[in-house]
């Protein structure tokens, strides 16, 4: 299948590990021209490195997009030394977990604030520049914890639910300026993140790793959890010609966990 995506010039935001580090390595492996965002030069080097060492050359942005300012001055850098953004993957964000006596403002202020607004203010920095150019595809990078709630993930999952919202709003908005808005849930991921959860829980339950991370996949009708690349495999679809008649969609990719329309 051809995507369409040589030369094209795409933005990840929380570019450097997990779905979003393999989201970049999915694109630049289609021949798209890659920069990578996040918070943390030290993770910007080595995802750098690490793409280098596969045979792509990515630009590295450091950037907190929870800062507006920031956002802009990201996007403003990747299109002087790439070109006009024609695609923009925002990954960047994970709220924490919280037990229910420690929900206070801090806890729901950090949940909007570490993925909520990381991913607006993305969208609101690139938007002008696609809006001009009449084109460009946004997929946000969500969470299925946006769709059932669980009560040590509420704030993130608040943030999750709006972003879903967000996501179809500006879809019907902006099709007329032929921007297509995508977003994509998924469950439990083996990213980094996923593990270090795995590991506690191992350590909380007195067993081994693996059988805790055994027992978490028994609970999905799949049997397992999804790899960084199969949700990137997903991302480079919706941003590619070949989805170009879809718009509007928040696509689930939780193993089928949750049985929802």
């Amino acid at each position: 299948m051809k995507l369409g995506l040589k030369r094209k010039v795409v933005l990840v935001t929380g570019g450097s590990k997990g779905i979003g580090l393999a989201c970049a390595r999915a694109f630049a492996a289609e021949g798209a021209q890659v920069a990578i965002a996040s918070r943390q030069q030290e993770n910007l080097d080595r995802a750098r490195q690490t793409l280098a060492s596969e045979g792509f050359e990515v630009v590295a942005l450091p950037a907190d997009f929870s800062r507006p300012v920031d956002a802009q001055a990201a996007v403003s850098s990747a299109e002087q030394l790439l070109g006009p953004i024609d695609v923009l993957i925002n990954s960047a964000g994970a709220a924490n977990r919280y037990q229910l006596d420690a929900y206070n403002a801090d806890a729901w202020h950090q949940g909007m604030n570490s993925k909520y607004f990381p991913q607006i203010h993305a969208m609101d920095a690139v938007r002008p520049g696609m809006i001009a150019r009449k084109g460009g595809s946004i997929v946000n990078i969500i969470g299925a914890g946006g769709k059932s709630a669980q009560p040590v993930f509420l704030s993130g999952g608040a943030a999750n639910a709006a972003l879903m919202l967000v996501t179809v709003g500006w879809a019907n908005a902006l099709g007329r300026y032929g921007i297509r808005v995508n977003g994509i849930n998924p469950g439990s991921t083996l990213t980094e993140r996923v593990h270090k959860g795995i590991q506690a829980d191992a350590q909380a339950q007195g067993i081994t790793e693996a059988e805790a991370l055994e027992r978490n996949q028994s609970k999905l009708p799949l049997g397992r959890f999804a790899r960084p690349e199969e949700v990137a495999a997903v991302a480079v679809f919706l941003g590619s010609d070949q989805a170009s008649y879809v718009t509007g969609v928040v696509l689930p990719m939780d193993g089928g966990l949750v049985p929802v329309i």
